[in-house]
């Protein structure tokens, strides 16, 4: 057994740190090791083909790593990928390892966040086009409504940290609007994409008082507290030295220099080659 088996989280690009941050501080005597594919990030508007392609050699690349659990903190892969990979390539290749997503224990505890029954979400186009989040909450919440908005351009203005500027508000705002049209009884607003707790400050700002948002790095590293509890077969294998590594595809010293807006602390990251 390798004295390193980290627990990998994989993102498209930056978001996936602000989960990683989350699951950290839940669970600080882990190793864990991140891999943004910036290189060829956003994975918001490709198709279910590319994304599962993309998403399934991270995965491997973590299996080479020695991850016994790569927890996938992007909405897109988790929407387009994760079902395939859980229910076709695990299984065909009957390795011991764990893939999760971060859709599922968001959709989890939606309905029990809402006192209207109506829940609006927040994310990607591509997110939203997998309609991931309405079958998941109907598994749990028949009876909750969900009203989606995609918000393209909230990626690229985080990506260039353009969203704390006042230009930003424009996009904002449109986004908020148009969900809030769809109904007036929305309560509660599931932030669809690790990127958007960025702009909570601004989201704030737009939506009524009443309206709770809900980002999901807290629920997701609670989420995994739990799966490891219960699944001891895999804690027994995660190594717990407190190590963190960081890897992206593409430019490492920009991809540090951007981190620091979602990590909140400098880090130092290699590129790979998947």
């Amino acid at each position: 057994m390798p004295s390193s088996q980290p627990i990998g989280v994989f993102d498209s690009g930056y978001g996936g740190l602000t989960v990683l941050k989350s699951i950290v501080e839940k669970l600080p005597g882990y190793d864990f090791i991140y891999l943004g594919d910036n290189a060829r990030a956003p994975y918001g508007n490709r198709s279910f083909e590319t994304v599962y392609q993309y998403t399934r050699e991270a995965v491997e690349w973590f299996f080479s790593k020695g991850c016994p659990l790569v927890i996938l903190a992007c909405n897109t892969s988790s929407a387009k990928a994760l079902r395939t990979i859980q229910q076709q390539d695990l299984a065909a290749s009957a390795t011991p390892n764990r893939v999760l997503g971060v859709i599922r224990p968001t959709t989890e505890i939606a309905g029990l966040l809402s006192k209207t029954g109506q829940v609006g979400i927040l994310a990607t186009q591509g997110t939203i086009l997998s309609q991931s989040y309405v079958l998941e909450i109907k598994k749990f919440f028949p009876e909750i409504k969900v009203f989606q908005q995609a918000c393209p351009l909230w990626v690229p203005l985080i990506e260039n940290n353009e969203h704390q500027g006042a230009g930003a508000d424009y996009f904002v705002k449109k986004y908020v609007d148009a969900l809030l049209a769809q109904s007036a009884q929305i309560d509660t607003v599931l932030l669809g994409c690790t990127h958007y707790p960025l702009l909570l400050d601004k989201l704030r700002a737009y939506f009524p008082a009443h309206i709770q948002l809900v980002a999901q790095g807290e629920i997701v590293a609670e989420s995994l507290l739990k799966y490891l509890k219960n699944h001891p077969e895999i804690d027994g294998r995660c190594s717990k030295h407190s190590d963190l590594s960081f890897y992206t595809t593409d430019d490492n010293i920009d991809f540090d220099r951007h981190s620091s807006y979602f990590y909140k602390s400098a880090i130092r990251s290699e590129r790979v080659f998947l």
